[in-house]
């Protein structure tokens, strides 16, 4: 199916400039970074606030909550914006994860710290869904994907700077550190996100107009409340928390695959998606159009956007494993070596982008990128304990600058739909994603566990038996990455180019700032 552009049937264009355009997007990217700088920067306290709050056998719940929470709320959110517009949606879910982080940083019990994470989530998703989708409202379909680069930068900064702020801020607390107790200096973690928040707030209030999307709200209006797609929200959002429980439990040993603990959510979830899938064809505004996946640019994007976060985070998860526990590097050097793979994400997304925007065309730039993750995701696959540091580091960059150049699909997304399902459509590539990010860990999780084989330890010296067991374990890991990164190369082939629209078709242009 060709593409359809998103500006074919504009109502009304309203561009943003000079200091108020640029007040939106730095608003946008401060609310963005934080949600992305909480999926990081609380490890590294969980260590601390454990020994204070007690609760060891919930600690992976304080990230699981968040994470099942702001994925219920992403596709939900991504509808409803293009029925009510976006500003209430983006202030309201901004403020709400202010609010949870506020709460969290209180906590007095490891059970209020998980409720209070999942109030953070709820903000967090309504965020992730519409951010990307205000870019999306600001500008020009031709210029979508320079914007887009910016997506790369937030992640890669988040994913540089979180683990080191969290380790900071847990052991010296804020600037004025003296004046707090060591044992409440993690509270800080979350305390954090406050003052920054409250900035992309009050920017958001005053500078976002509130008919930014009148070009795609189509006059819905508050009248429309009747039409709300209440039983696909409620099935799609109790769908997604049994399947993404079911993914946890197995990745995390909490229980065996095979039990049924395990076997009961995923099969429970994959029922539930059954029934979501057929209430969407029968609802009169549903939260997923079914049609959106009739269109191949679309569809392709969606997949190309989980394939990516299964390749990030199946590799982010190990990669430090293999260089402390099979180089035989310290923390400290192995974040160092860590630290390339973040600025060549940032580096790929900063050149797809804007080359995509010059030149009007993304198939050979995605093309290209895909070499690179698939080419560098190979090379992980050789490393041995004998692997040199520089050869990581390149390795590494490899992949780097390929997921990274894969930040560029929003708009590819984005422009392929109407503007009338441009909220829809964005959240549902970053639903993709998240879902994406836990299958990746879950996949090369479950890999490493049963790699290994017990004949590597015949005939070995004890001091070798270690490193060649995980080494093993976690080269099998990779291979899964590889397979990952192999489909999303094949997958790029079928990625029409399709022409972008540079100017409007129709409709009145009118410039605020």
């Amino acid at each position: 199916m060709t593409a359809v552009s998103s500006n074919a049937t504009p109502l009304k264009t309203i561009r943003l400039r000079g200091f108020t355009l640029a007040s939106v997007i730095i608003a946008l990217m401060l609310s963005l970074f934080l949600e992305a700088l909480d999926q990081t920067i609380v490890g590294t306290a969980m260590p601390r606030i454990i020994a204070q709050l007690h609760g060891l056998d919930r600690y992976t719940w304080v990230v699981t909550a968040y994470v099942l929470a702001s994925m219920t709320m992403i596709p939900i959110v991504g509808k409803l914006s293009d029925q009510f517009g976006r500003k209430g949606f983006l202030l309201g879910g901004t403020t709400l994860f202010l609010l949870g982080s506020l709460l969290a940083g209180a906590s007095q019990t490891m059970d209020q710290l998980i409720l209070f994470r999942a109030l953070q989530g709820l903000g967090a998703g309504i965020g992730m869904a519409l951010v990307a989708t205000v870019i999306g409202d600001l500008f020009e379909p031709a210029e979508r994907a320079k914007w887009s680069s910016l997506f790369g930068i937030v992640y890669g900064v988040s994913n540089l700077f979180g683990p080191t702020l969290g380790g900071w801020l847990v052991e010296h607390g804020p600037l004025v550190g003296s004046l707090v107790s060591e044992s409440s200096r993690w509270r800080w973690v979350f305390y954090i996100n406050l003052p920054v928040g409250i900035l992309a707030v009050v920017a958001l209030l005053f500078c976002l107009p509130a008919n930014l999307s009148v070009r795609t709200g189509q006059g819905a209006g508050w009248a429309a409340v009747r039409h709300i797609d209440f039983l696909g929200a409620v099935i799609s959002a109790v769908a997604t928390i049994c399947l993404m429980l079911g993914l946890t439990w197995g990745s995390s040993q909490t229980f065996a695959w095979s039990s049924p603990q395990v076997l009961g959510m995923l099969a429970v979830g994959v029922v539930l998606f059954a029934l979501f899938l057929f209430a969407e064809r029968k609802a009169r505004e549903p939260i997923l159009p079914l049609d959106l996946f009739r269109n191949q640019v679309f569809s392709v994007a969606a997949l190309l956007t989980m394939l990516q976060m299964m390749v990030l985070l199946g590799l982010s998860l190990y990669l430090p494993l293999f260089l402390q526990g099979v180089l035989a590097v310290s923390p400290t050097i192995a974040g160092m070596v860590m630290t390339p793979l973040s600025l060549s994400m940032v580096l790929g997304a900063m050149l797809a982008g804007p080359i995509i925007g010059v030149f009007k065309r993304h198939q050979l730039i995605l093309i290209l990128g895909a070499l690179l993750m698939a080419a560098g995701s190979f090379l992980l696959t050789l490393m041995t304990p004998a692997t040199g540091l520089f050869q990581a580091i390149l390795y590494m960059i490899l992949v780097g600058i390929g997921t990274g150049s894969f930040f560029a699909l929003g708009p590819v997304a984005q422009n392929a739909v109407p503007v009338s399902r441009l909220g829809v459509s964005t959240a549902a590539t970053r639903y993709l994603g998240q879902l994406g990010a836990t299958l990746g860990i879950a996949i090369v999780g479950t890999v490493v566990n049963s790699g290994v084989s017990g004949d590597l330890t015949r005939h070995l010296p004890t001091d070798q038996v270690g490193k060649l067991l995980l080494s093993s374990a976690i080269q099998h890991g990779f291979v899964a990455v590889l397979i990952f990164a192999v489909i999303a190369l094949l997958a790029t082939f079928f990625l029409k180019d399709a022409p972008i629209v540079t100017t409007p078709k129709s409709g009145e242009l009118t410039h605020v700032g």
